[in-house]
């Protein structure tokens, strides 16, 4: 039987609209000269891509929707994937630097996904400065997370220069074979679901009430943290909603990374030693992900303050939690959860804000530690499909013109710490890009570990944040800041 859409992942098509676009993409750069014939193209790709296709599950699965929109859609098996339409290849114009690279990735990750088709398309780009070749690749976030989708990666990487034999494919499972129900069956199926919801919705009560005081726009309510507070305080013996830390009342101020976000985007990207980020975590006792995201609020303050749009509350921020292992999900794809924290951009000492980054992000994982917070997953089964997408989007509509959720998203993904190799190319760096949203403002950090280097993807609306290549060199300042007080 072919695989169903969790409520959750399905979430991910529901809001995606014109503008919010929903899939999360990676841009890789190779240095050929150790290659074959020292170059890499989109024939090798292809070549890579038909012997280890069968690696990467969410590669080849398409959308089969379900009559009327009854159910959440499932997923199909292409067993002949058209590589001539997802694997492509183009040029950079003269002279081919970062800027140029920025400038055509924005635009390629701009556009929607074509839902008809397995839902990725991966890019060669040539004429990359210095002789190299970057792969920009984009997967629906319907079909993986950040984690999975290093996973994916990983199946097309090898650990030495010499490309590796990939393990046979086998028989394929029953559950990767078969095709999506007939129409008839999946239609009984929505229906049954439907009868299922007032369940759903209790269940959901049961998890979410305890929760008020984290929930993005609920949170903002007069009497949300109170009610939460009173909620845990006779909370059901063995639910961990008793155990759980109070939170503090964290209004999203406005700025201008607030409001509906345009179809246009702007992308730069950047590198930091990762021995200096580890230098600066021991020094002071904290963590790599503190002293990342101390980085991302220095630069942000920076940025902010230029404009005279620096808010005298920190910043709410959206750091998004693995799940693995503990959510009732326990699908393949999506097993992220978004906690809410604030980012102290108020603060003008860099110590100040290291504090105050590692005291937050403590509060959240003892939240978490006590019992992972599932009421977004719990909401989404209990919306009736039907009504998601509506629902969803209008959502949506809400937050961003009368009360945002957050100001931004920031994403941490640790990689590995040694050299990765494309058909024979070396990976040089791995920089992560992401989601941006009505609701989840207009700018997104994405944060990858690759090789004693930290890669930064930054991602932003055109129109919001048209200096985006600023905040790249604010981090680096941050980091000098950080390392001189270091010693």
């Amino acid at each position: 039987m072919g695989q169903q859409l969790s409520p959750f992942d399905a979430q991910f098509l529901n809001f995606e609209t014109v503008t919010n676009l929903a899939h999360i993409a990676g841009l890789t750069i190779l240095d050929p000269s150790d290659a074959p014939g020292g170059t890499i193209n989109r024939e090798h790709l292809v070549t890579l891509l038909r012997g280890r296709l069968h690696l990467a599950p969410p590669l080849r699965r398409r959308l089969v929707g379900v009559p009327l929109g009854l159910d959440h859609p499932y997923w199909a098996e292409d067993r002949e994937v058209d590589f001539d339409y997802h694997v492509r290849e183009l040029a950079l114009p003269p002279p081919g630097d970062d800027h140029k690279l920025a400038e055509q990735v924005a635009r390629l990750h701009g556009r929607a996904l074509d839902r008809r088709r397995p839902l990725w398309e991966l890019y060669v780009i040539q004429g990359v400065a210095g002789d190299l070749v970057a792969l920009y690749t984009k997967v629906h976030h319907a079909a993986i997370d950040g984690v999975t989708g290093v996973e994916v990666m990983a199946a097309l990487m090898d650990f030495e220069p010499r490309p590796c034999d990939a393990p046979a494919a086998g028989p394929p499972k029953p559950d990767e074979a078969a095709t999506a129900p007939g129409p008839l069956e999946m239609t009984v199926r929505g229906v049954t679901r439907v009868l299922d919801n007032p369940l759903a919705l209790l269940r959901f009560l049961a998890d979410a009430v305890p929760r008020l005081d984290e929930m993005p726009v609920i949170s903002q309510v007069p009497g949300a943290g109170l009610v939460s507070r009173l909620i845990r305080g006779i909370g059901v013996r063995g639910s961990g909603a008793e155990r759980l830390p109070g939170l503090p009342r964290m209004p999203v101020p406005r700025t201008p990374l607030s409001g509906p976000v345009s179809q246009h985007r702007r992308f730069a990207f950047g590198t930091l030693p990762l021995d200096e980020i580890k230098h600066v975590k021991n020094a002071f006792g904290r963590t790599v992900n503190d002293v990342v995201l101390t980085l991302c609020a220095a630069a942000l303050r920076c940025w902010l303050a230029k404009r005279d749009e620096l808010p005298r509350l920190p910043l709410v921020v959206g750091i998004p939690i693995s799940t693995r292992g503990r959510s009732p999900e326990g699908g393949p794809a999506n097993e992220v959860i978004p906690a809410i924290t604030t980012l102290p951009t108020h603060l003008a000492d860099p110590l100040d804000r290291l504090r105050a980054v590692g005291d937050s992000m403590t509060l959240v994982k003892e939240r978490f530690s006590a019992a992972p917070a599932t009421w977004l997953i719990e909401f989404s089964q209990a919306m009736p499909a039907a009504l998601n997408a509506l629902a969803a989007r209008s959502g949506f509509r809400l937050a961003s013109r009368r009360a945002p959720a957050m100001n931004l998203l920031i994403s941490n993904v640790p990689g590995p710490q040694i050299p990765l190799y494309v058909c024979g190319a070396r990976v040089v760096a791995q920089y992560p890009i992401s989601v941006i949203t009505d609701v989840s403002g207009g700018i997104n950090i994405t944060v990858f570990s690759y090789d004693g280097r930290v890669d930064f993807g930054i991602i932003a609306d055109r129109d919001m944040v048209p200096d985006v290549w600023d905040l790249i060199d604010y981090l680096r300042d941050a980091l000098d800041e950080l390392m001189k007080l270091a010693g």
